[in-house]
């Protein structure tokens, strides 16, 4: 039984999140960064909310046409959860180019 089936989702969406060493993750599937600081990077994903915690984080690459995001720093927990709420507030990408 793989995890979409565990929880019924059957989205299609490939995703895929590489860490290496705790210092550089490089995330897939992208849709957006809603927000981010030093210690706390929120990224709308195709499989839900991605919250990367940790310190001295930064966004080193940035890609809306791959859809790609690479965060460096000491990177201490990543966790998913859902949308809901989330896509109300100013994301900042639709901040930058306004």
């Amino acid at each position: 039984m793989t995890i979409e089936d565990k929880n019924g989702i059957k989205t299609g969406v490939i995703q895929n999140l590489i860490l290496e060493n705790r210092q550089k993750l490089s995330i897939s599937g992208v849709n957006d960064v809603l927000s981010f600081d030093d210690q706390v990077v929120m990224v709308d994903t195709e499989l839900g909310l991605l919250t990367v915690k940790g310190e001295n984080l930064k966004i080193n690459k940035l890609s809306i046409d791959t859809s790609e995001v690479i965060v460096e720093g000491n990177i201490g927990h990543l966790s998913y959860s859902e949308n809901s709420g989330e896509k109300e507030k100013a994301s900042l990408i639709s901040r930058i180019f306004k």
